[in-house]
């Protein structure tokens, strides 16, 4: 068994979530009305929906909600948490499944949540909502779709930029929607330019909104790469700018952060395949000034190749914590990112031509694991600057302090 590796961070404490994981991209603190803090966490694959901890103790995190989802063919990659309410997206394997789309649910007592509203995505052209982005309370923005969206390549560029209107969570309603020009059969433009290898799609993951620039959404298109949208007119986003690496770097944009007090965009690829075939899947530091032209100034360095991308699994960038509002570190100079079997990666960026890497923590491998090797899948970071991160397969929940 390799053993955990570390720097700049320990380990406070474990949860292995009574062995099921399967974790996704969903990790949300709740602050209760008897000030319990309250992490909610995706599963990427069933059985299991969401998980709660209670994490006041952080030294003893307390298992104290573990849901279902209904059948073998859906999952809930994705939630986010705003007061006492939560949104939890629904995707399924294949075309036309069903649930498919957003589940709100009143989670004020958090060890039983009741669900409250359902916004269906569900039909012929629809696998459901990947990803979901709540922090006001008023407007979800997601990775949505449509049952009738007629994509270009259905399997592939499904999904499109959604805005939901979710102030009456039990009722809601589309606001507004934007894809890419060229991506559907009716669009006049051409068809989009495939990444030549691996080809994972024109469609949108993260989809980033932030209360101090409202009007503005911050897009990871996967294989369309890094988009700035004008959502002034929720119901006419326009596009700003599209910047993409790709090709000759290998897809698939995972999340566009922006860091507005120094007008830097931090963008992350997703590895997904294994082996580090898709090498190098990194993260960018953009210069995002001239908004319509943002311009690369450095990559975040990767963890050695010689070190990880031989071993099991998925080896490259994926995942950041992305300075939301509420109980959040919120910083301009630290990135705190996910690498798969290279665990947290902390970044110091306060030279954006000179990024240094500040901290890191492997875990060792998880006994439970199907493929004998961690992979973090999602980090989290709190205000008082306490890493959670978990675990794709079996390792679960893990609780760490940063000395940065």
């Amino acid at each position: 068994m390799k053993k955990a590796l570390s720097k700049n961070m320990n380990l406070i404490s474990h949860h292995l979530l009574n062995g099921f994981g399967g974790m996704g991209e969903g990790m949300s603190i709740q602050v209760t009305r008897d000030l319990r803090r309250i992490m909610w966490m995706a599963h990427v694959s069933a059985p299991k929906n969401f998980s709660a901890v209670d994490v006041t103790d952080i030294k003893n995190p307390k298992l104290i909600c573990q849901t279902e989802l209904p059948h073998q063919s859906v999952r809930s990659n994705s939630l986010e948490v705003c007061g006492d309410t939560m949104a939890v997206a629904y995707q399924t394997n294949k075309l036309g499944e069903q649930p498919a789309g957003i589940e709100m649910f009143d989670i004020s007592v958090p060890d039983e949540p009741k669900s409250i509203g359902f916004f269906d995505t569900s039909g012929p052209m629809s696998k459901g909502v990947h990803q979901v982005w709540y922090v006001d309370g008023e407007f979800i923005h997601c990775a949505g779709a449509d049952p009738h969206f007629n994509a270009r390549l259905p399997e592939k560029d499904y999904q499109f930029y959604q805005i939901i209107n979710a102030k009456d969570p039990t009722n809601m309603k589309e606001e507004g929607r934007w894809w890419m020009p060229g991506q559907c059969e009716s669009d006049e433009e051409p068809p989009n330019l495939r990444e030549p290898k691996y080809n994972a799609g024109w469609r949108p993951h993260n989809t980033n909104v932030y209360p101090e620039r409202p009007n503005r959404a911050f897009i990871g298109y996967i294989d369309g790469g890094a988009v700035t949208l004008d959502i002034t007119d929720m119901a006419s986003p326009k596009m700003i700018a599209n910047w993409n690496p790709s090709p000759p770097f290998p897809g698939f944009i995972h999340t566009v952060m922006p860091l507005f007090e120094r007008e830097l965009l931090v963008v992350s690829h997703e590895c997904n395949k294994l082996g580090a075939e898709d090498w190098p899947k990194v993260t960018w530091v953009l210069d995002n000034r001239h908004e319509s032209n943002p311009v690369p100034l450095a990559i975040l360095p990767l963890p050695p190749f010689d070190e990880f991308g031989g071993r099991p699994g998925r080896f490259g960038a994926h995942n950041l914590h992305e300075n939301r509002p509420g109980p959040s570190f919120r910083s301009e100079t630290l990135v705190i990112g996910n690498y798969f079997n290279a665990g947290i990666r902390v970044h110091d960026i306060s030279n954006p031509f000179r990024p240094e890497e500040v901290a890191f923590y492997v875990p060792e491998d998880p006994d439970n694991s199907r493929i004998g090797e961690i992979q973090i899948n999602d980090v989290y970071v709190d205000e008082n600057q306490i890493v959670y991160a978990m675990d794709r397969f079996g390792g679960g929940l893990y609780i760490l302090e940063m000395d940065v």
